[in-house]
């Protein structure tokens, strides 16, 4: 009776805090525009500048974490073990180890995730290079150089691990047109394919190469802009749906606030087992429908573009 008076004070106190700490996070997001007002109407004044300071403090705190965050490499096992302590925090409030059970599933999932979410931001990166590849090889035309030089100077430090490639073909003379379409192989690189035409053309038929080439940037600048603009669109149904998939949390954190003890309920009763696996599965389905709904928006969208 002891033990159980003494866990049913303990878990609304954890309650509190998780929802604490989660109240702080959502209110650091908010941090980034805080200083964007102030940058706009500076010398207005600052009616609390405690708080200020303390906004400043948490801010450099969450973006440093963010940093470090971003920094570990989801190739190899890092962010991912995130997962286990997790886990193992829900465990010791529940006493049960299903939930650690499940944040070692969860696990491979997150690493996936990750690795996907890595090369989507490493295509986007090379796209945007190789837009200014392109452009810069037309100004460098334009101010006089010849156009292995232009390349040589534009293409330094742009095109990742086939960059070794180009710059060899550009300085001794080989195959630039080749060398740019094995480089446009890489995730994001299709860019190049434009450039390798333009300069397959110029060399055989001596058009200008520093017009093709900035229609090339153009028309490459043109498509980043389509899909800078969905992904904008597409941002309050992903938001909805990260909200509505933590809305259960939402609901054993006040349950636990108010002493109903759903872990309890949850981990160590047959209909809370029901629960679980019914709510996991519908969220799980969920997820995928929205996931599912977003990349046909994608692709109808650029379907339209093309």
């Amino acid at each position: 009776m002891t033990g159980s008076g003494v866990g049913s004070g303990v878990t609304p106190v954890y309650a509190a805090v998780l929802c604490a700490g989660l109240a702080a996070w959502l209110l650091s997001g908010q941090d980034r525009e805080l200083r964007r007002v102030r940058l706009l109407f500076a010398g207005g004044g600052s009616a609390a500048p405690g708080r200020d300071g303390l906004s400043r403090q948490w801010g450099r705190l969450s973006a440093g974490a963010s940093r470090w965050w971003r920094a570990q490499p989801p190739g190899r096992l890092g962010r991912e073990l995130w997962c286990l302590p997790a886990g193992g925090a829900v465990a010791l409030l529940g006493d049960s180890l299903l939930p650690l059970l499940g944040a070692v599933a969860a696990v491979p999932l997150a690493r996936r995730w990750l690795q996907r979410r890595e090369r989507r931001t490493t295509r986007d990166r090379t796209a945007a290079q190789v837009i200014e590849v392109c452009a810069a090889v037309a100004g460098e035309l334009r101010a006089g150089r010849q156009p292995n030089e232009a390349l040589q100077a534009a293409v330094a430090g742009a095109l990742g691990p086939s960059e070794a490639s180009v710059l060899a073909a550009a300085r001794f003379g080989g195959d630039v047109p080749g060398a740019l379409r094995q480089a446009a192989g890489q995730p994001g690189g299709e860019g190049l394919l434009g450039m390798a035409a333009c300069w397959q053309v110029a060399a055989d038929g001596g058009a200008g190469l520093a017009g093709g080439l900035e229609r090339v940037a153009a028309a490459l600048r043109a498509e980043r802009e389509q899909g800078e603009e969905l992904y904008a669109q597409l941002a309050g149904t992903r938001s909805t749906a990260a909200m509505l998939a933590l809305l259960p949390v939402f609901g054993l954190l006040m349950g636990s606030a108010l002493g109903a003890e759903p872990l309890r309920v949850l981990l160590h009763t047959p209909p809370g087992w029901a629960c679980l696996a019914v709510g996991g599965l519908l969220e799980c389905a969920g997820l995928a429908w929205t996931a599912r709904i977003i990349r046909s928006a994608v692709g109808k969208r650029r379907a339209r573009a093309a």
